[in-house]
């Protein structure tokens, strides 16, 4: 498993680098910005991710909530064990149900949006709207609903990859050894490949759907549910606290 070693060393690396962490969460931001532009100047040709119904879009972005929770909640009881403190692994398991009842609740809140602001239209091109009240009633009779449709990819792709970035931060700090190490490293790089593959689909959410407006306060959703926490929250004394790394960092600059 030497060629593991060497790939998590590197992306250990990159991540230890802080001009890296302060600038991903813009990066969200300006590819939201960029992308939209170019959608509106129609200046990106169609290809395979600009239909909703491509492979990557259907069995990951569409359940991505799951895909990050399904990697990160085993990497947070592996390095949490490293560290052999269960206090520690508790804290972890609360900050992750934080995140998903900040996912539940800002997708939640842009499906309510999109349903009291919405009409029912015969077809996308259609002016005259069907006395049909409600987006599943719409939809289900096969009619088109047009609403305030709030980017829920461009939240969720960009607050799940934030998140990622917090969590695993603590793989620069832990020593851990044999199938433990092996099993670790296994997860770090999946999260970072599922990181890559979120900021990947963010971009073609930019540059393929949505109206600007809405892509813009998906994305700023995002990065305030992860600033309010990670920046704010967290580094109070009543709450989920920092991971390993972060905490010892802060300590460091107390000190």
């Amino acid at each position: 498993m030497a060629a593991i070693d060497v790939i998590v060393e590197q992306l250990v690396s990159l991540w230890r680098i802080p001009a890296v962490r302060q600038f991903f969460p813009w990066l969200f931001l300006l590819i939201s910005l960029l992308g939209s532009i170019l959608k509106e100047l129609d200046l990106v040709p169609q290809s395979y991710f600009s239909s909703s119904k491509n492979f990557v879009n259907l069995y990951f972005v569409k359940v991505s909530w799951g895909w990050t929770l399904l990697l990160l909640t085993p990497f947070l009881l592996f390095s949490s064990s490293a560290n052999q403190s269960l206090f520690a692994l508790l804290k972890r398991l609360l900050a992750l149900a934080v995140a998903t009842a900040v996912w539940y609740v800002c997708t939640g809140t842009f499906l309510y949006i999109e349903d009291v602001t919405g009409s029912c239209f015969e077809s996308q091109t259609a002016h005259i709207a069907n006395k049909l009240t409600s987006k599943a009633a719409c939809r289900g009779a096969g009619f088109h609903w047009q609403g305030h449709d709030i980017s829920g990819h461009s939240f969720i792709l960009c607050y799940s990859s934030l998140l990622i970035m917090e969590e695993t931060s603590a793989m620069t700090v832990l020593k851990t050894t044999g199938l433990h190490r092996t099993l670790l490293n296994l997860l770090y790089v999946a999260l970072n490949l599922i990181v890559a593959t979120w900021v990947w689909m963010f971009a073609c959410t930019s540059v393929y759907f949505h109206d600007p407006k809405d892509k813009l306060l998906g994305t700023a959703c995002g990065l305030l549910g992860w600033y309010l926490t990670y920046r704010y929250w967290y580094q109070k004394p009543f709450s989920p606290g920092l991971p390993l790394q972060r905490q010892q960092k802060e300590q460091k600059q107390l000190a």
